[in-house]
């Protein structure tokens, strides 16, 4: 009798190679955009900011360190924050406030005009997000979704959004983390490989 295991991982490789070709095909052009934006803005003294909820939080953080550590080439630190890490901000807020205010206060008090605000989330319905969003776009810090399913909520306050439009969030995981690392490379290669191509975006 074959072993179930076997099916579901080849089930779950079969489903994650068409998503991420479907998601690919859809928005490899919008990703090269963002990057190029990213580029400028740290080119003209910006910061790139991230934010999640769970996992979110750890993909947040995880490439938050690609651009201040590095990514695959070596190079200058390049300043990035993740808006999930400080545990003292995070509890006084949501304790004094509420934790639909955690990345908004923080936007509010780091965040500059230029800068850049990426939230991540499966379902673009976290209302932490949806707020600091709103707050960024009202201090004209530029603002990228990476989403999943429908965008939910935050589709409607993102300047520009990544959408992976699937209903599994591990697959939607799967390729927003794919998407964070070619965001990395990108960024890398407009500002340490091809810089003139920046031109119009500065």
């Amino acid at each position: 009798m074959p072993d179930k295991g076997l099916e579901i991982i080849l089930d779950h490789s079969r489903q994650g190679a068409a998503a991420r070709e479907k998601f690919f095909a859809a928005q490899a052009e919008t990703l090269v955009h963002v990057a190029k934006i990213a580029s400028a803005s740290l080119v003209e003294g910006g910061k790139l900011m991230f934010c999640g909820n769970g996992g979110s939080a750890a993909d947040a953080q995880h490439l938050t360190a690609e651009f201040v550590n590095r990514f695959m080439m070596e190079r200058p630190p390049l300043p990035a924050l993740a808006l999930t890490t400080d545990t003292s901000v995070l509890t006084s807020i949501g304790n004094d406030y509420s934790f639909d205010r955690i990345f908004s206060k923080q936007v509010r008090a780091l965040g500059r005009e230029g800068d850049v605000l990426f939230c991540i989330s499966t379902s673009g319905n976290s209302s932490n997000l949806t707020r600091a969003l709103i707050r960024a776009r009202e201090m004209k810090i530029i603002t990228v979704g990476f989403a999943g399913k429908n965008g939910g909520e935050m589709k409607n306050h993102c300047d520009h959004l990544l959408l992976v439009d699937h209903k599994s969030t591990p697959l939607i995981q799967e390729i927003q983390i794919t998407a964070g690392h070619l965001l990395c490379r990108l960024v890398d290669y407009y500002l340490f490989e091809a810089v003139d191509e920046l031109k119009p975006y500065l």
